[in-house]
């Protein structure tokens, strides 16, 4: 478990800070396997995780859903065979958020614990 992974997600409004490079650059060393990219003009976060099949696939998409729905904070998700790719930003200030990194480190103890 990371230390995003216990912080509480906060709701976030249009004008909230985007993440300090030390938080992104301290959550990509815990969680290496995401990476930073742009996404239609934004800086995201994005995974692919591997499964096996596309019923396994589609239950970690539910999951993730389910986990996001509870925090109102909802990412991008492509569910194909074998694989869902997550992206994570937020909407309002067009960028990274805390809560993003938070949200990130959760997903990946979902996946963990499948």
């Amino acid at each position: 478990m990371s230390e995003f992974s216990k912080l509480k997600c906060e709701a976030c409004r249009a004008g909230a800070p985007l993440v300090t490079a030390e938080e992104l650059n301290q959550f990509l060393s815990v969680h290496s396997s995401w990476t930073l990219t742009d996404f239609e003009g934004v800086s995201i976060i994005q995974k692919t995780f591997k499964f096996g099949n596309f019923v396994d696939a589609l239950a970690f998409t539910n999951t993730v859903g389910d986990m996001a729905e509870k925090e109102g904070h909802h990412p991008a998700l492509l569910t194909e065979w074998g694989k869902v790719t997550v992206k994570w930003w937020t909407h309002k200030i067009s960028g990274l958020h805390l809560n993003d990194l938070i949200m990130g480190a959760r997903t990946d103890e979902l996946y963990e614990s499948k």
